[in-house]
């Protein structure tokens, strides 16, 4: 693809997206969206649990992140709006309390966070910094890491299990300890992210999804296969998060392992990445399988970008240009830009042994459209 070619697919693009979120936004504007249902229109996790929703859970910010990506370019109010209103319903979940875990980065980093980036919203600071101190009283000195979940009745308790995910929520203490002057927060999240270069990441740029810790002594106990095909394989969502999360502990740290780290996750990705563009559940699937997930894909390319933007001039198009593949092939054949769906991405897979294969997830609308940002090289890292 030619340079002026490659413009003119991302400047179209982002108009498809344009066009696409301003009817979704008008249509969803009181919701908080995860999937959508059979008639292709976004659900709402803030309805009580009874009726379908959870407002508690992990991917509730990723729509504020849409929304204030969209008011960044346009200007249009309707986006803020929608993102305040969002906003408004995360505050309950600060409140009520025992049903946040890790993903409150996720959670506040896109919603709370970037509204007080955005307008210096002093409400919106308090809850990033209620935030971030939930997040850094989660992490357990004595293994250095930060505990995923919250004890669940059906499982073995969960004190010593943390997961590769988390690399992302890191951000918000970053920002907590930036914003406070209070290197406690950095500090946390450097020992997280120096544990998981020691256990998560294998030789060849594979990552592990979950390690499980004594919570008590802090010893490494084993690891667990997680969303992926089976234990000791390679769960592609996973590897974007690893990518882009050792990315953003670069930017806020300056630690030059963190950049070889997620360079070295990233070649084991491109090396993976099928001629078609298409990203499979599992890098280490079976070769007969066919399940993809376009949300892995998603994560994957804005961690490449990521990579690209922090590299020697002679490196840099070896990240942009896997980053890009993937990103023509998602708008050109897993993007629905029609009326039919509210989401954007299809063919999204919450995990291999799971029923939640092949739909929309908001979470994938979000990388996408943050990475198409990014190609056009707009000013809105939102990490």
């Amino acid at each position: 693809m030619t340079e002026l070619n490659e413009k003119v697919w991302i400047d179209e693009t982002i108009n498809k997206i344009k066009n696409k979120m301003a009817w979704v936004c008008e249509k969803n504007k009181d919701k908080v969206p995860y999937t959508t249902n059979a008639d292709g229109s976004y659900n709402d996790m803030s309805l009580s649990k009874d009726k379908g929703g959870d407002i508690d859970w992990w991917t509730n910010g990723f729509w504020g992140g849409i929304l204030w990506l969209l008011y960044h370019d346009t200007k249009d109010c309707c986006y803020k709006d929608a993102a305040e209103v969002l906003e408004k319903k995360l505050q309950g979940c600060l409140m009520s309390y025992s049903g946040l875990n890790h993903d409150v980065g996720f959670m506040y980093m896109l919603t709370a966070v970037a509204d007080y980036r955005f307008t210096g919203n002093k409400e919106s600071l308090r809850d990033g910094m209620h935030a971030a101190g939930i997040l850094a009283g989660r992490f357990n000195p004595a293994g250095k890491y930060i505990r995923a979940w919250n004890e669940y009745a059906e499982k073995a308790p969960l004190e010593g299990w943390a997961i590769i995910d988390c690399l992302m929520n890191l951000s918000l203490l970053y920002w907590a300890s930036k914003e406070s002057g209070d290197p406690r927060f950095k500090e946390i999240a450097m020992k997280h992210a120096d544990m998981a270069m020691k256990y998560f990441v294998r030789n060849d740029g594979s990552v592990k999804h979950i390690i499980e810790f004594d919570p008590n002594s802090g010893e490494y106990k084993c690891s667990h296969g997680g969303q992926g095909y089976k234990h000791g394989s390679s769960w592609t969502r996973g590897q974007g998060w690893a990518i882009y999360g050792f990315v953003i502990s670069y930017l806020h740290t300056g630690k030059q392992e963190y950049l070889e780290e997620a360079k070295k996750i990233s070649h084991y990705c491109i090396a993976g990445i099928n001629e078609d563009g298409l990203i499979p559940i599992d890098f280490r699937q079976p070769a007969d399988v066919k399940l993809e997930d376009s949300c892995g894909a998603c994560i994957i390319a804005g961690g490449l970008l990521e990579v690209s933007s922090h590299v020697s001039e002679t490196e840099r198009e070896l990240y942009r240009n896997a980053a890009v593949k993937i990103l023509r092939t998602i708008s050109q054949t897993r993007a629905d830009w029609s009326e039919e769906s509210d989401a954007i991405v299809q063919n999204c897979s919450v995990a291999y042994h799971d029923n939640g294969r092949h739909i929309p997830l908001v979470y994938a609308d979000y990388f996408f459209i943050e990475a198409m940002y990014k190609l056009r090289e707009d000013e809105v890292f939102m990490w």
